[in-house]
């Protein structure tokens, strides 16, 4: 028997299917057929077809969730990526005896569960008595922010509970490609004269797209899937006036908060297309290019 028709590679990625069809496919269809029928979970439902997904062209609530979602996410991008990229060069330069317990401090956020971690977020945001105000604001002089109440500023409190939670993670995924990077990249480039900002943005900068489009990739689905957080710090809800409603938050009120379960199956279901599409973008531009001449 040659080796292609060997069943047993076949019989060690059974378990993994097996899984998958239990724990997702079969789930994802059953989404898909709630998000046809009525909104009664429990009794009999009516099949409505697309009924759901016409009432949503027409929910402003849903349109202000996707809205909200795309801006926290670019705010994530544009922020989350050059911090840990900075980090990462900081990290490759240090002693490599101290370099294990920083990155073992640098991972401790993204190991500890998001309900934790908002818990302790509440701590350091919690209006006038929280840790950041008392911290850093009250010996400025400077006054208080109410970081998860005032509309102006919960954006930026689920930005920042994301840099927390996320900056150690994608500071190692940059580090690691800046070390598989080879050294004479950087010495043929430097040889010709080149600066440090053109080594940075001729070299280091190409040779990183792979790895900077799969953050970005990281960060965009953990906005669409971000719940813990945002519940916690917001209590359900949006917050005020809605400014921090993304779109998971949005199909979960509307499903337990509210009763309509088809109604909240379509909102997660409606978002796919665009998912998949941003998705399909950004990974497509981290594509590897050699590195441009300086």
């Amino acid at each position: 028997m040659s080796a292609r028709t060997k069943p047993l590679p076949f019989l060690l990625m059974a378990p993994f299917f097996a899984a998958l069809f239990v724990f997702w496919l079969i789930p994802v269809f059953k989404g898909l057929w709630l998000s046809l029928q009525s909104d009664e979970l429990f009794g009999d439902s009516v099949f409505v077809g697309l009924s759901h997904y016409r009432d949503l062209m027409h929910d402003g609530r849903f349109w202000h969730a996707l809205r909200n979602t795309f801006v926290y996410c670019g705010m994530a991008v544009i922020l989350i990526p050059p911090f840990a990229l900075a980090l990462a060069h900081l990290l490759k330069h240090t002693y490599r005896r101290s370099r294990g317990l920083i990155q073992f401090c640098l991972m401790m956020p993204g190991l500890t569960p998001p309900l934790v971690l908002a818990l302790l977020y509440v701590l350091v945001f919690n209006g006038p008595h929280g840790l950041l105000n008392r911290t850093f604001l009250h010996p400025l002089g400077l006054p208080d922010i109410d970081w998860i109440r005032d509309p102006r500023f919960i954006k930026a409190s689920l930005v920042l509970l994301a840099l927390w939670r996320w900056t150690g993670f994608i500071t190692l995924l940059f580090l690691s490609g800046l070390e598989g990077i080879p050294r004479s990249y950087y010495d043929t480039t430097r040889a010709e004269g080149a600066s440090a900002w053109q080594l940075f943005r001729h070299v280091t900068l190409p040779l990183l797209r792979p790895v900077t489009a799969f953050v970005a990739a990281l960060l965009f689905l953990d906005a669409f899937a971000l719940f813990e957080g945002a519940y916690v710090l917001l209590g359900g809800s949006g917050g005020s006036l809605d400014a921090g409603l993304l779109l998971i938050s949005y199909s979960y009120l509307t499903a337990f908060t509210l009763g309509s379960f088809g109604s909240a199956a379509a909102i997660a279901f409606a978002s796919l297309p665009l998912l998949m599409t941003a998705l399909w973008f950004i990974l497509s531009q981290g594509r590897h290019r050699k590195p441009a001449a300086a």
